[in-house]
């Protein structure tokens, strides 16, 4: 539940400060919430298709068919949550900028009212599909569909409620630090993600399992237990894991880690070159 709370949060959030945006740098524009209720309705409309496809494609593998697909479905979440994480501590305030940009632009007549449909479908597309992708990884590692329902639900109501107070203004707490909070919380998800898909992979017979039972746990914490299974759920907590599942998660850990490390120092040094005007 708990994983879904935070990746719905995480993506209705981002998706919600889009839209904010768009309508903040747009005020007075006579129609423009036609436009932006369009484009969320599309958004919808394209998140809702990624999901079909999914299932369809679930129901057409049986047997290590089923097993392989999982494993692509949780590595595309995977790589989808790293260039997320990435990209985000890299270029998060320049992406803001230019959707101000584009707002401002349209206000002052340089671009058409369309810009706002697109540019707001796009942020609902990709976050719904981000998200679709993410409960259907969490979903193969065996979490309740009620549990998810309610998680997801809450999670849409928290980013929706936030992304409301800042454009509102009632807000003060810098956006960067929810982001901070789910960026950590969302390296470890995808960290338990990769191991289980590690774990896919070797029951289909195309990865070794590099020892079975590095250690047990079990004694101390039960996966099946309340705690475990969050645990297994949110950061991949396994009582038993294979050697291969114990690889791919550290390694998955480190490059994400150094990879948001290395960005963020980058961004770090473009702040410091520019020339604050006197």
């Amino acid at each position: 539940m708990l994983a879904t709370s935070v990746i719905m949060f995480r993506e209705v959030l981002e998706a919600a400060l889009i839209i904010a945006i768009v309508l903040g740098t747009s005020r007075g524009i006579a129609g423009r919430g036609r436009w932006v209720v369009g484009g969320i309705g599309l958004g919808l409309l394209g998140a809702l298709i990624v999901a079909f496809l999914a299932n369809v494609a679930s129901s057409v593998f049986s047997g290590n068919g089923q097993s392989i697909l999982n494993a692509t479905i949780l590595l595309s979440a995977v790589a989808m949550l790293t260039w997320h994480n990435v990209w985000m501590s890299s270029h998060g305030r320049k992406y803001s900028s230019a959707v101000t940009a584009v707002g401002s632009s349209v206000q002052s007549g340089h671009r058409p009212l369309l810009a706002l449909l697109v540019i707001t479908f796009a942020a609902v597309m990709r976050e719904g599909s981000e998200a679709v992708l993410f409960i259907w990884a969490i979903a193969t590692g065996g979490e309740q569909s009620l549990d998810m329902l309610l998680g997801g639900m809450g999670g849409v109501v928290a980013g929706i409620m936030v992304g409301l107070l800042l454009y509102l203004g009632l807000l003060r707490i810098p956006v960067r630090h929810f982001f901070s909070i789910t960026s950590w919380l969302i390296l470890l998800l995808s960290a338990g993600l990769a191991a289980q898909a590690a774990g896919f992979l070797n029951q289909a017979g195309l990865l070794p399992s590099l020892g079975n039972g590095v250690w047990n746990t079990s004694n101390i914490l039960s996966q099946t237990s309340l705690i475990g299974q969050l645990l297994h759920i949110l950061v991949g907590y396994i009582a038993r894991p294979t050697g291969i599942q114990v690889v791919f998660y550290i390694g998955t850990f480190l490059i994400i880690l150094t990879l948001m490390h290395t960005c963020g120092k980058k961004r770090d040094k473009r702040l410091k070159t520019v020339k604050i005007p006197s």
